[in-house]
């Protein structure tokens, strides 16, 4: 298998197991066994996140992606059955109206249900396109025959349990990529890819190299634990935003220079924009005001260390996501130049 396929099979494996923030063992599960099947000694922090050493000697380079994503929580449980739910995460409401979703309860016991309008017939209610979409007028629609708060509760429903959204992943044959939760399972597929092409002798690491997944990242302290470790240069593999005045294309890597935390360092921007320019790799550079990453996280906790931020353009970013295999290349390109060269 080539590391195209390899790369793209890793988005589908992923993005097909719920992670909703706070709730992520079972992808922290699935990277521990990879990267130990590879020949790596991966190892999950008290936190729950992922650290591997991918070997290198000397400016030791952390490269972080995350495995949390958005979902919800149940927040109480209606009279007529269905559920009030909770974000986790920041993503507009209308994004996931109609949405597939699945329960998961404390018990083990996992329900499917639909998220849907409390006035969701036509034929019963007219319109109610004026209507606001949020956790009042949204709710979730359990799939059993529930008519009462009690008949949830024999299921073992309750509140705080765990609401994931299906990816609904797709991958065409002109080569985009559609999914939920892109954000961050392609670059976490990219950052599994350079893990396998240096297990298999076609990368050769220029300094330490250490991947980081992090498991905290959409509620805002997903790379804390790094303000712990020696670390040169942290540079964060996540999503680039596509839309707006944005130069990005989703068959593109883009550098970020700022986000909502400021910008990023100075010289290792540069270096990135560098690098792209010297291997051929399509980028672009772009700022994205309503972001913010694992290396805000870190550096508010402490971490001294230069930092950056690159990843594949993606559209509609936090909704149902679309991006291309060309700027899942370009963006292990990119990070692979960093990893072996100082």
């Amino acid at each position: 298998m080539d590391k195209q396929a390899y790369m793209l099979e890793q988005v589908k494996v992923m993005t097909g197991i719920p992670s909703p923030t706070g709730m992520t063992r079972a992808a922290t599960d699935y990277l521990l066994a990879e990267l130990t099947r590879l020949g790596f000694r991966p190892e999950r922090t008290p936190k729950g996140a992922v650290l591997c050493c991918l070997g290198g000697e000397g400016h030791p380079l952390v490269l972080s992606a995350h495995v949390d994503t958005l979902g919800a929580m149940v927040r109480s449980i209606k009279g007529n059955g269905t559920l009030r739910y909770t974000q986790l995460g920041g993503y507009n409401d209308n994004a996931i109206e109609n949405e597939n979703v699945l329960i998961h309860t404390r018990g083990g016991k996992v329900y499917s249900g639909t998220v849907q309008s409390v006035k969701a017939s036509r034929h019963v209610w007219g319109s109610t396109a004026a209507d606001a979409r949020n956790d009042q007028f949204l709710e979730v629609v359990i799939d059993e025959e529930v008519y009462s708060k009690a008949d949830v509760e024999k299921l073992g429903i309750g509140v705080g349990d765990f609401i994931s959204f299906d990816p609904r992943t797709v991958i065409t044959e002109s080569g985009y990529i559609k999914s939920r939760h892109l954000d961050d399972k392609a670059s976490s597929a990219v950052l599994l890819t350079l893990a396998r092409e240096v297990a298999e002798g076609r990368v050769t690491l220029g300094r330490k190299v250490t991947l980081l997944f992090t498991v905290y990242e959409e509620v805002g302290h997903g790379a804390s634990p790094l303000y712990k470790m020696e670390i040169e240069d942290l540079l964060a593999v996540d999503m680039g935003c596509v839309g707006g005045d944005l130069t990005c294309k989703e068959t593109q890597v883009s550098i970020c220079a700022k986000d909502s935390a400021g910008p990023f360092d100075f010289d290792f921007t540069n270096e990135l924009i560098a690098r792209a320019k010297e291997n051929g790799i399509d980028y672009a550079v772009d700022i994205y005001p309503r972001y913010s990453s694992d290396t805000a996280t870190a550096l508010r906790a402490g971490m001294d260390a230069r930092f950056a931020l690159c990843g594949q353009g993606v559209f509609a970013s936090h909704a149902y996501e679309r991006t291309h295999v060309k700027g899942m290349l370009a963006t292990l390109a990119l990070v692979t130049s960093v990893a072996e060269k100082v």
